[in-house]
């Protein structure tokens, strides 16, 4: 018998309080947690931990391995392109990224999921897609990588009551062994919805609005969002965090949408 998501996400709080009592790790509660049985986010077919079944699994990752040809700097899918719009409109401040999957379906209705109807276990889900994919990346991360989630506009946290790249991040800094600092990086301002911009209004938007808040000389900065549409914001961060020291800065992302052709 699968246990609603509810039960098992109840389920899952009192085996943290118990280990946190008892003094047991995070991984032996995970452990009992992945040993529930429960339905796939997706089809409502067998699944463990709330988690997706293997066929879901698949097609939502299986953009990044179908072997499309795509910029090796913002990871942008190709198709039909001689060359990279995106980095030729706007060359990045950051190094690389890296995308669990493409915007399309089925993956972003687990990012509408988390981002709209607070589903948190989905952030575990995705969570886990991103790791692997960094995991099977050649190049993977530096070592000691600090990751930092992007902040929200304070209209997004009023609307949403959390912060979905931040949820993202924790659990990915879990999975990865690696630090977690949110408190790097500040909004400097509210500005615009980015979502409701065009591509030229979403570069000039983002020019400013994030600011590191302190020196991090020689580190290797990662950071983590749900979507990379234009790259406007992950270029302004990126800038930010390399004026103020950083040796590298990647982005990681749950999703990379297609090129936008609007100016």
């Amino acid at each position: 018998m699968a246990y609603p998501e509810g039960v098992r996400e109840s389920v899952s709080a009192t085996l943290a309080r118990l280990a946190r009592c008892a003094g047991v790790s995070r991984r032996w509660v995970e452990s009992k947690v992945d040993a529930l049985p429960s339905d796939c986010l997706l089809c409502r077919g067998r699944a463990r931990a709330g988690r997706l079944c293997p066929d879901c699994l698949a097609e939502v990752s299986a953009t990044m391995r179908d072997g499309r040809r795509r910029c090796a700097i913002c990871a942008l899918s190709l198709e039909g392109l001689d060359t990279c719009p995106d980095c030729a409109a706007m060359p990045p401040s950051f190094d690389r990224v890296l995308a669990a999957f493409d915007y399309e379906f089925p993956g972003d209705l687990l990012i509408h999921q988390l981002k709209e109807t607070r589903r948190f276990t989905c952030a575990r889900v995705l969570s886990g897609i991103l790791a692997q994919r960094i995991h099977v990346d050649p190049a993977g991360l530096p070592h000691h990588t600090i990751l930092v989630p992007v902040p929200a506009s304070r209209a997004s946290v009023r609307k949403r009551g959390f912060n979905p790249a931040a949820e993202v991040a924790r659990s990915l800094a879990w999975r990865l062994g690696l630090a977690c600092r949110p408190a790097l990086l500040r909004r400097v301002r509210e500005g615009v919805r980015q979502a409701s911009l065009s591509r030229g209004e979403r570069i000039r938007n983002a020019r400013g609005l994030y600011e590191c808040t302190g020196r991090v000389d020689g580190y290797d900065i990662a950071v983590v969002d749900d979507v990379l549409t234009t790259g406007s914001t992950a270029h302004g961060i990126a800038r930010a965090f390399k004026d103020s020291g950083a040796a590298s800065v990647s982005v990681l992302v749950l999703a990379r949408t297609r090129h936008h052709f609007s100016s």
